[in-house]
């Protein structure tokens, strides 16, 4: 029997793709680790969850987030392009069948999945396509409205980054906001450090351990 859920809670699954993995361009190590236990965590706990999403980069044309020379704070070496293989969700994630895919980033730069839309096909949008959705309140945030969730739990990759600004995105819009942090990796220790104490400061719980804490 599944568990019951004592609130509504969503998991989010931030970014875990194989251009952020060991061999993507922008990868992040441990990120294929952290994938595998991400799966292993949704296949034990996903009775807890009144939803799953994920999130991506889907770059089309993000402007100067993507340069030829990165800083690795404001731009970056191309990535997440959308349509390509290591733009779509790392297998790991894939085999998972989640219903829900919010894709961010088409034509500016976008670390939070509050600034995506949904879209559950791969096709690559057009600017039309990604400000109807917008219109439309086709974003993550109307997902989880639509589906009364008071509560959301965060996994994936950045740490320091895309994890962290959807964290922080989820507590400012009212949600009790939770990041299990052995289910991330950051791009370095320092900026992981660095992040958690943001989030904290910020009313998110970090949670330790692979398990559903209720």
């Amino acid at each position: 029997m599944a568990n019951v859920c004592t609130k509504r809670t969503a998991l989010i699954i931030v970014d875990v793709q194989p251009t952020f993995t060991e061999g993507g361009e922008l990868s992040v190590v441990g990120g294929d680790a952290v994938a595998r236990a991400i799966h292993d965590f949704v296949e034990r706990e996903r009775g807890h969850y009144a939803l799953i999403a994920t999130t991506q980069d889907w770059h089309v044309d993000p402007g100067d987030h993507w340069s030829a020379e990165p800083d690795y704070a404001d731009t970056w070496p191309r990535h997440g392009v959308a349509g390509s293989e290591n733009a779509r969700l790392h297998p790991a994630i894939g085999s998972l069948d989640v219903p829900h895919h919010i894709r961010k980033g088409q034509y500016a730069a976008a670390y939070s999945g509050f600034e995506g839309v949904e879209d559950n096909d791969d096709h690559v949008p057009t600017r039309g396509d990604v400000d109807a959705a917008l219109a439309a309140g086709r974003t993550l945030d109307g997902l989880l409205r639509a589906h009364d969730i008071t509560r959301v739990d965060l996994v994936g990759i950045a740490l320091s980054h895309c994890v962290r600004d959807t964290a922080l995105d989820a507590a400012a819009r009212g949600y009790e906001t939770r990041v299990y942090e052995d289910l991330t990796v950051p791009v370095s220790a320092e900026l992981g450090a660095q992040a958690v104490e943001r989030m904290r400061k910020s009313g998110v719980a970090i949670i330790e351990g692979e398990r559903y804490v209720d």
